[in-house]
């Protein structure tokens, strides 16, 4: 059944992270706004993930930090493991200090605001396709799942805040230039459980974080302390051929570890993640991408909560401007682009490279070499997981240790990884303030990306 069509000055498509920040920017500005989730009102903010977030993006953001039973744990810093555990990298700061969330309660508090400050929820609604009139989107046709009816809405601008799946974002025409679709390499297919320990988490001040190839190619396996005994742990792996089901390895690889002895389960489950810079443009005529459906997830760690509340404060900043000056158009919404560019874009796209390096250079024993004889220090990790270049030191004496363990192609990679980093987040600085000039921004983009993949193979 058809019902009426509703008119709104925006839609957001999904009540997650991205989604309500966006929704409460554009209707704290006086906009008229509906927010779309295919969750009932009392489900949403319950999303299997890591559940850890910096304090930081709290600070920038003017969010209270999460309290009473929103918080599970603070965490002071994050410890890495080689893969023969024989190295451990403690990177702790005060810029690494943050938080275990309860998802779903601070997902209910981030709603809450939205709808109390005057938005109009559709929940048990699943968005289908974009409107679209005159080259522009202008709305979304969706399914209301609690009455079966079809709801046509209308907008001025629309958000897909919908997460990898991206609904909306894989619907638009390639003449729009927005990604359509994002490869398999780039994601990573990800297994979860909370688990109640008997003893003791290994450390409850930090997360841990443990590299193997061989549990966990093309990413990591992770405890995170959760407080009462329970700590949040799973794998990611990355979906390139032949990758191995996430869920057998975590039950043949990880939970034979002594910790998790006599653990009992609360609750599991799988989802994907993009692990790869932002799209390179995020905007389109009378639509914005944002959270993971724009890729905003941090491409070595796959965090994504405080990178997604920031595309959305940005995303819901450009949609107000662009309505208030009756300019919906791709070149209207640009300043999401090129603002989410400056906070995140040369800081992921320089990671996207580092991934790359650790993704198709590597083996478990020469991250052991690495790790143990410091090719790259827990300062070198801090720095760059902050944005900041990746300057090696390899002296003589290194060279010698390597050129003795027959690993000298690793330092030439290394290097090559250090000098692609750089270039790529050099050429970020560069992000075009228009959509004019942006296909040749994005050509060059592409080249770095060919070049590293060639350099950075595994041979």
């Amino acid at each position: 059944m058809l019902i009426a069509m509703k008119k709104f000055d925006v839609i957001v498509v999904g009540a997650g992270t991205a989604g309500c920040m966006t929704a409460k920017r554009a209707v704290k500005a006086g906009l008229e706004v509906a927010l779309v989730d295919r969750k009932k009102r009392s489900e949403v903010g319950e999303k299997i993930c890591g559940d850890a977030i910096g304090k930081h993006y709290f600070d920038q953001l003017g969010l209270a930090p999460p309290k009473g039973d929103e918080l599970r744990r603070r965490i002071e810093g994050v410890k890495i493991h080689s893969p023969d555990t024989k190295a451990v990298f403690t990177v702790r700061s005060q810029r690494i200090y943050g938080f275990i969330l309860n998802r779903r309660l601070f997902g209910q508090r981030l709603l809450n605001d939205v709808i109390d400050a005057g938005a109009t929820l559709f929940d048990s609604t699943i968005a289908t396709a974009p409107l679209f009139k005159k080259g522009f989107v202008a709305g979304i046709s969706a399914k209301d799942m609690k009455n079966d009816q079809t709801l046509q809405l209308q907008s001025k601008v629309v958000v897909d805040a919908s997460g990898f799946t991206a609904i909306l974002r894989k619907c638009l025409p390639p003449e729009m230039g927005i990604d359509l679709h994002v490869d398999n390499e780039d994601v990573e297919v990800c297994y979860r459980e909370i688990r109640v320990l008997k003893g003791q988490e290994s450390d409850p001040e930090f997360c841990e974080i443990y590299l193997n190839q061989g549990v966990t190619p093309g990413g990591y396996h992770w405890v995170f302390p959760k407080g009462d005994g329970m700590v949040n742990t799973g794998l990611g792996v990355a979906m390139v051929k032949g990758f191995p089901n996430p869920k057998n390895q975590f039950y043949e690889r990880v939970l034979q570890r002594p910790m998790f002895r006599n653990s009992t389960l609360v609750n599991g489950g799988s989802w994907y993640v993009p692990t790869r810079r932002p799209l390179d443009c995020m905007t389109a005529n009378g639509i914005v991408v944002v959270g993971d459906s724009a890729c905003q997830v941090n491409p070595i760690h796959g965090g994504g909560i405080g990178p997604s509340l920031t595309g959305g404060s940005l995303a819901g900043k450009a949609v107000v401007e662009a309505v208030e000056k009756d300019d919906v158009s791709r070149g209207g919404l640009w300043t999401y682009n090129l603002e989410y560019m400056k906070a995140y874009g040369a800081k992921y796209a320089g990671l996207d490279i580092f991934r790359l390096f650790l993704l198709y250079s590597v083996t478990d024993q020469e991250i052991n070499y690495g790790m143990k004889y410091n090719l790259i220090t827990e300062d070198d990790v801090f720095k760059v997981s902050m944005g900041e270049n990746l300057h090696l030191n390899l002296t003589e004496k290194t060279r010698r240790i390597f050129r003795g363990l027959g690993k000298l192609s690793m330092l030439v990679k290394l290097r090559d990884a250090a000098n692609l980093l750089n270039e790529m987040k050099s050429h970020y600085a560069d992000y075009p303030d228009s959509p004019k000039g942006f296909e040749e921004w994005r050509e060059k983009t592409n080249a770095i990306m060919r070049e590293a993949r060639k350099k950075l193979s595994r041979k």
